[in-house]
């Protein structure tokens, strides 16, 4: 395949960089498809096996320079693979996301491992502009080394804010069919219930790792005057008791009343934004990132957001919301298909958003009536802004 690439460039007088892409069949047998008269986004795959810095070359070549080596010369070293991490939501058809990176945290650095980004945290993911974050590549001797090396870095990544398919590409890394190579076109589809599960119930346990991380990285006393008043700490006060508190937590959808007792007794245990836990003699480690009421939980593979609730302004929210349908992203309003008065039935397309050059139609849920209008054609929402009110 390598042959025939060259082989075609040199058949045109090709000069300068170049991809050549190739279908291959379940023979063996491979057709060429294209060549793009550039550097793809794979070319760190490239540069990890050969040694060389493609980038550097496409500026040789430029400016008329000799390569340092002849396509004889070229090394080809151990195995690397790459996975494009992007702003969109995988359980809503890889919608493209935006919003605020509230988190942002790369993996560590280190041997074989490589991360080409263009953000940070606090960067606002705008709907103007193609959703990629960044890139991770690893590279090992050999294909498996390579992979879990990437397993490893798709582990300690995390970004909170803004959807991504960060948990999506680390299923399929991890899946036994990908790890044994046995890779088609028909490899998302076939494995879909497990790339692409549906949210369940979350278990007891994530909820009290997810209470306990709260209750730990709270300020340990609010009156630094008299450290011996017991007003200087932010539990509740039992005489003889170990204090309780209960959170009323919320994730997914779904919320829990989780109620703690501060004891020293406790298997969690936080530290440096990682919450461990010791049971049966088994320990085990969880990223547990907290951003004001927010918490980032790293979970199983998943990255959980989780907030504190106030009831009261939960309940005030819900009341100002009832029978609204959002905007599921930053966009602009190109269509407004009804107006106030006006019935219809479920499915019904209300309005369409346009978001990083793709339509998106809300869709009223059930049969009714629109009873308000918050938006108009051309003006630019926010993710989560109520748009149309049915009743």
């Amino acid at each position: 395949m390598g042959e025939a690439a060259v082989k075609a460039a040199q058949a045109i007088g090709y000069v300068g960089a170049g991809t050549v892409e190739f279908l291959l069949d379940a023979r063996g047998e491979f057709f060429f498809m294209e060549m793009n008269t550039r550097l793809q986004v794979e070319h760190p795959v490239t540069e990890y096996i050969t040694g060389m810095d493609l980038v550097e070359w496409q500026i040789r070549v430029a400016r008329g320079e000799p390569l340092p080596i002849t396509q004889e010369q070229v090394p080809l070293i151990g195995h690397a693979i790459e996975v494009r991490l992007y702003a969109e939501d995988p359980a809503n058809d890889f919608l493209p996301a935006t919003g605020t990176l509230e988190l942002y945290r790369e993996s560590a650095s280190g041997p074989g491992k490589r991360v080409d980004s263009g953000v940070s945290e606090g960067d606002n993911i705008s709907p103007f502009y193609d959703p990629m974050l960044g890139k991770l590549i690893a590279w090992g001797e050999n294909r498996e080394q390579a992979r879990l090396r990437l397993l490893t870095m798709l582990d300690e990544f995390a970004v909170g804010g803004v959807r991504t398919n960060l948990a999506f590409l680390r299923r399929i890394i991890a899946h036994p069919a990908f790890a044994a190579a046995e890779l088609d076109t028909g490899f998302i589809p076939r494995y879909q219930d497990k790339l692409l599960p549906q949210t369940g119930e979350l278990c007891e346990e994530l909820w009290q790792a997810a209470a306990e991380a709260f209750s730990q990285s709270e300020p340990a006393r609010v009156d630094q005057d008299d450290l011996h008043s017991p007003w200087a700490v932010t539990t509740g006060f039992r005489a003889g008791l170990p204090a309780e508190t209960d959170l009323r937590l919320s994730c997914n959808g779904q919320t829990r009343t989780v109620y703690l007792r501060s004891s020293s007794d406790s298997p969690f245990k936080l530290s440096n934004e990682h919450l461990t836990v010791e049971h049966n003699g088994v320990r085990r480690s969880y990223l547990a990132i907290r951003r004001g009421g927010t918490l980032y939980l790293k979970w199983q593979g998943d990255l959980h957001t989780i907030t504190r609730l106030d009831p009261i302004a939960q309940a005030d929210l819900s009341d100002s919301q009832h029978g609204g349908l959002t905007a599921p992203m930053n966009g602009s309003i190109v269509r407004v298909l009804v107006e106030v008065g006006q019935a219809v039935e479920s499915g019904a397309q209300l309005v369409v958003l346009e978001a990083m050059k793709m339509e998106h139609s809300i869709r009223a849920a059930s049969t009714g009536v629109v009873t308000a209008l918050y938006c108009h054609e051309g003006e630019m929402v926010n993710e989560g802004a109520v748009l149309v009110e049915l009743t």
